[in-house]
């Protein structure tokens, strides 16, 4: 599958944001396999047997997208990083709502040793790793938004860095900091 020219979405949702309802039909099929690539990347790091499918989550993420009030959507890069950070609330809620209603059903502590084993791997929990972002957001919300970006949406350090008006450099150093605190953090 082809990836749409980014010039197109990018002048669809300029024109989206000017209050272009007509460019939000157009702007649907250009970005709907993205999202879905999104979503689908989001849901691997989740348990088996998830409730949310990658439909569901495209779909929820979406109506959130174009629900927002007073965004001015920069460019393709700014929509696909917004996008991430709504999947992260979304698979986040999801998970502390499915918490809440499993609260004292006997699970377990993870062993110390087994910690740095879970940040590796894909059975990180999603209210823990949340709960994590939003410390280190408290210290400095670059680094925060950095592993939103890469973690939950996918994206390339050169698309990070667009997305944050930073450079590729800057990005590298700062998700190498932040993954190596939030391995402390919550291990």
């Amino acid at each position: 599958m082809t990836k749409p020219a980014p010039g197109n979405a990018t002048q669809l949702l300029l024109e989206f944001s000017a209050g272009d309802q007509d460019a939000l039909n157009k702007l649907v099929p250009l970005v709907y396999s993205e999202l879905r690539m999104l979503a689908g990347r989001a849901l691997h790091r989740e348990r088996r047997g998830h409730t949310l499918d990658t439909t569901a989550l495209v779909h929820e993420a979406y109506l959130r997208l174009v629900d927002q009030q007073n965004v001015h959507w920069r460019h393709r890069a700014h929509f696909f990083g917004v996008a991430a950070q709504m999947m992260r609330r979304i698979l986040v809620d999801h998970a502390r709502k499915r918490g809440a209603a499993k609260r004292g059903s006997g699970r377990g502590q993870v062993p110390l040793e087994d910690a740095a084993i879970r940040i590796s791997e894909s059975t990180i929990d999603l209210t823990v790793l949340d709960d994590a972002l939003n410390l280190l957001a408290e210290f400095d919300p670059k680094p925060c938004r950095i592993v939103e970006l890469r973690f939950f949406g996918g994206l390339t350090i050169e698309e990070t860095a667009e997305v944050l008006g930073i450079s590729p450099a800057t990005v590298k150093r700062e998700w190498t900091v932040a993954r190596a605190w939030l391995r402390r953090e919550i291990g």
